[in-house]
């Protein structure tokens, strides 16, 4: 099942406005690392990438993609070998033939006009970004990274003797070879439309494998690497609904949401854009402050604490928004 056919074609949205008060994910206090293995397996630098790959190409998330084994990784292998019948086989004679099939491993990007108005000014204070109308990556090389499901060191080693920081439209940068992070159909929306045909799928996220599944029929569509809330804040056990879904949401920022839960009247508003701590997308759930969305780091994935929601990187929130609709029922254990 290729990434292109997998789910649904990218949403055309109309602009409008949100304003969430949630507990997102993009705070990032330690919750210890879980993407470092405790029994790696003796896999050399290339078959992890074309592993990473491989899984990210069949909708099973493996994080970012660069040449570390990670638990994520191992994760995902997992359910893609379960899911299919293989069980947890690792690394056979099968797959292995499958990985040494994957051909171009790498293609060039080349940067266009029309990327440049992604990147820009970017703060770190809530109090200064609120002060802005996007926030946008802060360089170019953040643009690619995130587009093509990978970060800037693994980039640089793709990119060796070129000055990453000084890239312009029209140079050519070799990125991993999987479907772009597509964001020129991504609009401000502030509540999709509903969509009856995928009202039967269903969400479920795992907080201790920190893992999201969506299954159709009791088929699984997709898995994805999150963050699923903290030891003070944790994703609130139980069944839910989405009942809200919008995109480039705006974030209220509100200090006492973020550490108690509670709202107070101390807040910014900060503006939608990649480098919002909700990210691209926010799925909202039946229960108040809480839902999926993207985040504005994508390596905190699967090892720092959230405040209460799910959060994704954003190239695989977005592939959960193509996924579900409101109304689709979201089960948290």
């Amino acid at each position: 099942m290729h990434r292109g056919a997998r789910l649904l074609a990218p949403l055309l949205l109309g602009v409008l406005m949100l304003n969430i008060s949630a507990a997102p994910g993009s705070q990032n206090r330690s919750a210890g690392p879980s993407t470092t293995p405790n029994s790696p397996p003796t896999l050399d630098r290339e078959t992890i990438i074309r592993l990473k790959i491989f899984l990210d190409l069949h909708s099973f998330g493996p994080g970012e993609i660069d040449d570390h084994w990670t638990d994520l990784c191992a994760s995902a292998l997992q359910l893609y070998q379960t899911t299919n019948g293989n069980g947890a086989s690792g690394i056979d004679p099968e797959l292995k033939q499958e990985l040494t099939s994957l051909t171009p491993l790498y293609i060039d990007y080349q940067i266009k006009p029309d990327d440049m108005a992604w990147v820009g000014k970017s703060p770190q204070k809530p109090a200064a970004q609120a002060k802005r109308k996007f926030m946008p990556y802060p360089s170019i090389a953040d643009f690619v990274a995130e587009r093509f499901h990978t970060n800037l060191s693994f980039l640089a080693k793709l990119n060796r003797g070129k000055n990453l920081s000084k890239l312009h439209p029209g140079d050519a940068v070799q990125v991993p070879n999987v479907p772009p992070l597509e964001l020129s159909g991504l609009k401000e929306a502030d509540d999709v439309p509903p969509r009856p045909e995928l009202q039967a799928r269903h969400v479920e996220i795992d907080t201790k494998s920190k893992t999201l599944t969506i299954t159709d029929g009791g088929k699984i569509l997709a898995a994805f690497p999150i963050t699923p809330g903290s030891r003070q804040l944790p994703a609130p056990v139980g069944t839910w609904q989405i009942v809200k879904i919008a995109t480039l949401p705006w974030f209220r920022w509100d200090k006492a949401m973020l550490l108690h839960g509670k709202r107070s009247g101390d807040f910014h508003n900060i503006p939608p854009g990649p480098r919002n701590e909700v990210g691209l997308v926010w799925i909202g759930l039946n229960k108040k402050g809480i839902g999926i969305h993207g985040t504005n780091n994508p390596d905190s994935i699967g090892r720092s604490a959230s405040h209460g929601c799910i959060r994704l990187a954003n190239w695989d929130a977005v592939e959960v928004l193509n996924a579900v609709t409101k109304g689709v029922t979201v089960e948290i254990k």
